[in-house]
């Protein structure tokens, strides 16, 4: 999935960024969300 379609029309981000970096999507992994660029993870 290409970065951009995590977008709305008037740029706001669909997806939850990463409170750490800030600049990376949470990965939807059912019972948690995950960062992959430093690891932060959130439980569910």
């Amino acid at each position: 999935m290409a970065r951009h379609e995590y977008y709305n029309d008037d740029g706001e981000a669909e997806r939850e960024l990463c409170p750490r970096c800030g600049d990376t999507f949470l990965g939807d992994h059912g019972d948690r969300k995950h960062c992959g660029k430093c690891s932060y993870t959130e439980w569910e």
